[in-house]
């Protein structure tokens, strides 16, 4: 029984806000938990609303900094109305810091004093505090469209930059690639919160006369969804977009996928690592979403570049309609997506002449274990990842009348030699009378391989063991029609981590294990926030005792992370005005070595002993563990502009 309570109904009240604890997604609130939060200061509403809006009252435009310009100051960090500033020091979530500017003794006579346009602030909100930060650009004042785009088209060496938060930057530049005229639109900024940066060739349409602003608010959503619920893209990932995404009702988001054997000549890239984004129409989202590998591939063969092209076209027919009588139908659950074709990262399958190799990473036999466990007897079914080293693919087409045909795209004027295959499938049907010891067929644009369930029971055997094996296919007494599929464990892995290099002394970390870190480590201080990222693992301990060992790592350089922020938390002003806004700690356990640095240079010495003193604590804190290890690690921080 209620007392003095009301209750509204669905169609009286329908509040929804993205909360946190759901994965940024939507749920209902109340009208006063509605207001609670929209006070409080949770911006992403606000920008995203300004994101549809005119360009002019979405961003405001950037210069590159001129030579004679050493130093450039300006005014950020928009904080909603009745926000309380506080300073604070320890890890916090949502508290905001105040700061003061400096004084006119304080500037040097080369600093400019620039202000953000209140065009940038949503509406209902004011400009309470100034925050003062040193970057390579002035702000110009408001200009109009027409202005922005006569530049672009006058083919500017330098990309135009407009500001989407005080820490988010996009670069958009005119290009001609592959004949094709497009914008690019690249993100700065997403490293700080352990996304790649996300890079966007859109193929300009005929007499087009307006900036593709969805972008822009798809790269705030993107950063968002990075800082607060930890969703991060990586290659084959998606993300999803309203309808009416850049004009077109069909429009459903983007694949991101890292380049291979694409040109990229000609093209303003970010610092690695960063990924493209590929525009996915609605018929072809469910691909995207369960087997984006296929959807990849035959885009590539859509526009004859291999394995597929880094430019999207709008307004494009679908390459995939509705899904009818595919072999997926009984791998994936297209409906609630509760299952799915698993992955083992690294493992490819090349079809040769009457030989198939399925080559899997010793490093990755835990991950294959899992697959193991929970795939039913009598099948096992996965996915294959792209092979840099084959020369062609297969791919999988469907025609108009819905049904799917195997073809294959391969590198422009090179012979076919290896030609990869998208995912496989063991079967335990095959009947022992059939006459045939194994069989093994091309099924769209995967591999099927029949077998008896007592083979099946021996391959399950040889995968948990980790040890080769090797199938013959074909009819009893015809070894000269025999193909043999073969199950093979390497020590190395594909390269990954390419291009990365450690902002200490530009070590670089190809091939290097790193972890993004789960949990949000930050601190405040000074209209500054230091935030610890990741970490690369430079030299590992064999584990033998797996978790435990695992557990002990994560506390440990939880522990180094910890010290390492409240160490240089008062001078985050200092170190972000030197241009040190991407720091890194280097920490060798054995012999008790640390050194941190940005921008290829050791922080000054002065960091160097206070850091010294602080980080030698914890080893003696964590003396137990710390003893007769030769963990070697890499932690990689940012600091960054106090917007919450």
């Amino acid at each position: 029984r209620l007392f003095n309570k009301r209750v509204f109904c669905v169609v009286c009240c329908d509040l929804r806000f993205r909360l946190t604890h759901l994965g940024g997604k939507e749920g209902r609130v109340c009208v006063t938990c509605h207001s609670t939060l929209i006070n409080r200061g949770y911006l992403k509403e606000q920008y995203y609303h300004n994101c549809h809006t005119d360009i002019n009252s979405l961003v405001v435009p950037l210069r590159t900094l001129r030579k004679e310009q050493k130093k450039v100051w300006f005014a950020d960090s928009v904080l909603p109305r009745n926000e309380a500033s506080s300073v604070n020091t320890s890890p916090t979530r949502r508290d905001s810091s105040q700061t003061h500017p400096p004084t006119a003794a304080q500037v040097e006579s080369t600093h400019v004093s620039v202000r953000f346009s209140f065009l940038l602030i949503p509406k209902g909100w004011e400009l309470k505090q100034m925050h003062w930060c040193c970057v390579d650009y002035t702000v110009e004042e408001k200009r109009t469209e027409s202005s922005l785009l006569e530049e672009l088209e006058q083919g500017l060496t330098e990309p135009l930059v407009f500001v989407l938060n005080a820490n988010l930057l996009a670069m958009v530049k005119i290009v001609s690639y592959m004949n094709r005229r497009c914008w690019c639109v690249m993100s700065k900024g997403m490293h700080a919160v352990g996304q790649p940066e996300v890079v966007v060739l859109l193929q300009c349409l005929p007499e087009e006369k307006r900036f593709p602003t969805d972008i822009f608010s798809h790269f705030i959503q993107i950063y968002w969804d990075a800082q607060t619920a930890g969703k991060l893209l990586n290659h084959l990932s998606h993300s999803s977009a309203a309808r009416g995404f850049l004009g077109g009702s069909e429009h459903a988001g983007f694949l991101y996928v890292r380049p291979t054997f694409q040109s990229l000549d000609g093209l303003p890239l970010p610092p690695q690592p960063f990924l493209f984004g590929l525009l996915v129409l609605r018929a072809e989202l469910p691909w995207a979403r369960a087997f984006p590998l296929r959807l990849l591939l035959r885009l590539g063969a859509e526009y004859r570049f291999y394995p597929c092209p880094l430019f999207s076209v709008r307004f494009r027919e679908p390459l995939f309609g509705q899904i009818r009588n595919s072999i997926m139908r009984l791998l994936v659950d297209f409906r609630f997506y509760r299952y799915t074709l698993p992955v083992v990262t690294g493992m490819m399958v090349d079809l040769e002449a009457r030989s198939t190799f399925i080559t899997i990473p010793k490093t990755r036999h835990a991950e294959l274990l899992k697959v193991l466990n929970r795939s039913i007897e009598r099948v096992l079914a996965m996915a294959a990842c792209f092979n840099e080293r084959a020369d062609s693919h297969l791919i999988c087409v469907q025609t108009a009348d819905g049904e799917y045909q195997t073809q294959a795209i391969s590198i422009h004027s090179q012979p076919r030699r290896v030609t990869g295959s998208c995912f496989f499938v063991f079967s335990g049907s095959l009947k022992a009378s059939s006459g045939y010891l194994a069989k093994s067929s091309i099924v769209e644009d995967g591999l099927m391989v029949q077998v008896t369930m007592e083979t099946m029971l021996e391959l399950r055997r040889a995968l948990r063991d980790m040890r080769d094996f090797t199938l013959t296919c074909g009819k009893l007494h015809q070894s000269d029609r025999q193909e043999y599929v073969h199950i093979r464990w390497q020590d190395e892995e594909p390269c990954f981590n390419k291009g990365i290099i450690s902002p200490i002394d530009g070590k670089s970390m190809e091939s290097i294990t790193c972890v993004k870190t789960c949990q949000r480590l930050e601190y405040r201080a000074t209209g500054k926030v230091i935030r610890w990222t990741e970490v690369f693992f430079l030299q590992k301990e064999k584990q033998v005792n797996g978790h435990s060992r695992d557990a002990n790592q994560k506390r440990l350089t939880e522990q180094f992370a910890r010290a390492f922020c409240l160490t240089l938390c008062q001078s985050l002003c200092l170190l972000k005005e030197d241009g040190m806004s991407k720091l890194g700690l280097r920490i060798t356990l054995d012999g008790q070595k640390f050194l941190a640095g940005s921008n290829g240079q050791c922080l000054p010495e002065h960091y160097q002993d206070s850091l010294k003193q602080a980080l030698m604590a914890v080893v003696q804190s964590a003396s137990q563990y710390c003893q007769h290890t030769s963990l070697q690690f890499e932690l990689i921080f940012y600091i960054l502009e106090d917007i919450l």
